[in-house]
């Protein structure tokens, strides 16, 4: 089957297509044929070699690729919960071996049943990014009905969906984003979007109870502006787990009874629960899959190379074969 794996760390140019052996499951896994992988950040940092948190855990070589959908071609002895032909979606490995594949083995509760109302590419976009957004939102930062939340980078993967996922919770959503994609956010259904580069954030908000920072900024005085604006109480998650909170952060934080969460940092995802209650707001169409481009998987340098520009609004796809 074909793959593309890294036998080494470094740019795009380390990005192999190769011919490999089928991956054959054990008995708590499944083995999906692959029609498509989301592209994530995490993809292109671990081809560079993993950040503080993940070099300690990567091994070489290594298929890339961390959001798959598609169908179950075969079920481990132990598994009762798919049977073959069913279309699911999920994380397989991570950070193991993953989807830039045509075919990918992976524990059965990493997946669930994929979303009736979206194609495979659509589905692709969804698994990681959201159980980063619905983790941030709900687990770390106990988001409930009526409260109001301050998402920033709002308009990537992670953030387009936490917007999507609070306003669905019944939460006051206020986003932060680039000039071009206000309208955007508006349209996932933002109650209110501060514009970044003319709008001072920690000049307009107060008393927030959560702020779900999904940036890529690595930045102590964003952080404080974070801490700023919260409520005695509040919640503050970041996306960066690689940029622990300094004593500065953790002391505005103490003197607020704040809490400061890294989503990642308290164990693994609770996948196949987690995807089967986005699944169904899909399906609701309380949730949208914003689709940015889509590569074959000949073409997985210049997805990496989109990814790498942080300009993205929604999800990058690679389809690994065509939908019938």
């Amino acid at each position: 089957m074909k793959a593309v794996r890294i036998h080494e760390f470094g740019g795009v140019e380390v990005l192999q297509l190769e011919e490999i052996e089928h991956p054959v499951p054990q008995a708590d896994e499944i083995l999906i044929k692959v029609y498509a992988s989301g592209v994530n950040p995490v993809d292109w940092v671990i081809r560079e070699g993993g950040n503080d948190f993940l070099k300690p855990i990567l091994k070489l070589p290594l298929t890339l690729g961390w959001d798959a959908a598609g169908i179950v071609e075969t079920v481990g002895a132990a598994v009762t919960t798919f049977k073959k032909g069913d279309e699911v979606y999920g994380v397989p490995n991570f950070p193991g071996n993953g989807s830039y594949a045509e075919f990918v083995a992976a524990k059965a509760n990493q997946f669930a049943l994929k979303p009736k109302n979206i194609s495979f590419n659509e589905a692709a976009g969804v698994p990681l990014a959201a159980m980063v957004a619905w983790t941030g939102n709900f687990e770390l930062g106990k988001l409930k009905i009526g409260q109001r939340i301050f998402i920033r980078g709002a308009s990537g993967g992670v953030g387009s969906f936490a917007v999507q996922f609070a306003k669905a919770k019944g939460a006051y959503v206020i986003a932060s984003a680039s000039t071009s994609n206000i309208e955007f956010l508006q349209q996932l259904g933002a109650d209110e979007v501060i514009d970044y580069k003319t709008q001072a954030f920690e000049d307009l908000l107060r008393d927030i109870d959560v702020v779900f920072d999904a940036s890529p900024l690595r930045d102590e005085g964003e952080r404080l502006k974070n801490v700023q604006v919260l409520k005695d109480g509040g919640v503050l998650v970041s996306v960066n787990i690689d940029f622990p909170f300094s004593d500065e952060v953790k002391a505005a934080l103490d003197a607020k009874h704040a809490t400061g969460e890294l989503v990642g940092g308290k164990g693994t995802f609770v996948a196949a629960e987690y995807l089967k209650e986005i699944a169904n707001l899909i399906d609701e169409g309380n949730v949208k899959v914003i689709i940015s481009k889509i590569f074959p998987l000949e073409q997985v340098a210049e997805a990496h190379r989109e990814s790498e520009s942080w300009h993205v609004r929604g999800k990058l796809i690679i389809e690994v074969r065509k939908e019938q």
